[in-house]
């Protein structure tokens, strides 16, 4: 995996090989079932959600739903979710196997849904994987969305860490011509440049809060890669329990990814 750093858009850019079933690859060697069940109830998308919408405020869309376990977790919550992906293999799996679960093959950046539909929409960790940009995505985002709906987006993010990598030199520096464009895996957004072209586009900040700083860490400091490599792929209670703690503790500084909460306000 080879990273770069953008330094007029202050963004990191994650290279490495795909093909073109790469998700479908992914999501194969997962489990449905057992990540389905081991699922905690209280999981981030269930409290985030319970915290601004009830069941009763509408249906709840998520944009690239992997192997679809948010969906099944708030249907079990009594929300009313659906869920899409471009993984045709995985929807299939997960139709055969929860036949009554909302889940089809659709492009986030042409969705078959009529406008203000939904009360909530899920994006996790979607909008980084398009080199092209997210305009279109964030447009469908905002037509579905019912006015005072809810966006709840996930991203990689530039850390206080990596910005000062970034600073320091320790990144290579991006020259589009030395790089082969198919290779793109993802980008590591400014959380002000994500704001500022969500606003843009008609949403309104409501919340931000960075997340998974034990990842962020071990990526970018490898001489600790090691011992939390080895955390983070413990499921034992305890090791949740350690990495959550200490994740929250170093989350302000070397957090991986954000999630920002944002509204559909219509201003006349």
């Amino acid at each position: 995996m080879e990273i770069l750093y953008d330094k007029s858009q202050k963004r990191l850019l994650c290279f490495k090989k795909m093909e073109d079933t790469f998700w479908d690859q992914l999501w194969a060697k997962k489990d449905i079932e057992a990540i389905y069940q081991n699922l905690s109830r209280f999981n981030i998308v269930n409290r985030i959600t319970k915290r601004y919408l009830n069941p009763e405020d509408g249906p709840i869309l998520e944009g690239g739903c992997g192997l679809g376990q948010y969906v099944y977790s708030l249907n079990k919550a009594g929300y009313e979710c659906y869920g899409i992906d471009v993984a045709e293999k995985t929807v299939a799996k997960i139709k055969e196997t929860y036949p009554y679960l909302k889940i089809d093959v659709m492009d986030v950046r042409k969705l078959d849904y009529p406008d203000n539909y939904f009360a909530g929409y899920w994006s996790l960790g979607v909008i980084e994987h398009f080199f092209e940009g997210y305009d279109t995505i964030v447009r469908e985002m905002f037509r579905i969305l019912k006015e005072n709906g809810y966006l709840f987006l996930t991203v990689p993010v530039m850390s206080l860490l990596r910005k000062f990598k970034a600073k320091l030199g320790l990144y290579p520096a991006w020259q589009e011509h030395e790089h082969t464009i198919k290779d793109f895996y993802q980008f590591a957004f400014n959380p002000k440049n994500v704001i500022k072209s969500f606003e843009n586009k008609g949403f309104t900040l409501i919340d931000i809060k960075p997340y998974d700083g034990v990842k962020g860490l071990k990526d970018e400091v490898p001489i600790f890669k090691p011992f939390l490599q080895s955390l983070y792929n413990r499921k034992d209670l305890p090791s949740r329990y350690i990495k959550k703690t200490l994740s929250i503790m170093i989350r302000h500084f070397t957090n991986h990814m954000c999630l920002f909460v944002m509204q559909k306000v219509i201003t006349n």
